[in-house]
């Protein structure tokens, strides 16, 4: 039996039906994976192999599991870094192409100004790398890069 003392809930069909038809409607995306779903309680969502519910996890401390994928706010899904990794490549809506200086700033924890057609939250991209997510508001993608995920060196950003 799996030890849920990380306050982490397995995913219903009907949540993960949910799920699945926000990527759809905010990005435009199909996204059809085996792994399970466990929900924290601050509603941050993790995809896990479901065969980690054969081990006996009684005796380990465990702080997390799984792969962090995102977190799902007002009826909004924001995809964590590796989350855009995951579904970026089938997104059809919501992708906002950045140049080599826009990627540096955002690497750096900068908000970034885009111009486009963008609603919610924009997957970041540049050339065949997927940033992460922001909340597009006003011309500009509001940054949600971890400041432990963040370029700390002075790189000369490109003009």
């Amino acid at each position: 039996m799996f030890d849920l003392s990380l306050e982490l809930k397995i995913l219903n069909r009907k949540k993960i039906k949910e799920i699945l038809a926000l990527i759809k409607k905010q990005w435009g995306a199909g996204f059809k994976t085996e792994l399970a779903f466990l929900m924290n309680t601050q509603n941050k969502i993790f995809l896990v192999n479901k065969e980690v519910f054969n081990l006996n996890l009684e005796k380990l401390r465990i702080n997390s599991i799984g792969l962090y994928f995102g977190e799902l706010k007002n009826n909004e899904l924001r995809l964590s870094i590796d989350g855009s990794q995951l579904i970026g490549n089938g997104a059809q809506l919501n992708i906002a192409e950045l140049n080599e200086k826009q990627a540096m700033q955002w690497l750096k924890g900068h908000d970034i100004d885009v111009k486009g057609n963008y609603k919610g939250f924009v997957i970041l991209k540049h050339k065949n790398d997927f940033l992460g997510t922001g909340k597009y508001k006003n011309g500009k993608v509001l940054n949600f890069v971890p400041k432990a995920r963040r370029f700390k060196y002075n790189l000369e950003i490109p003009e």
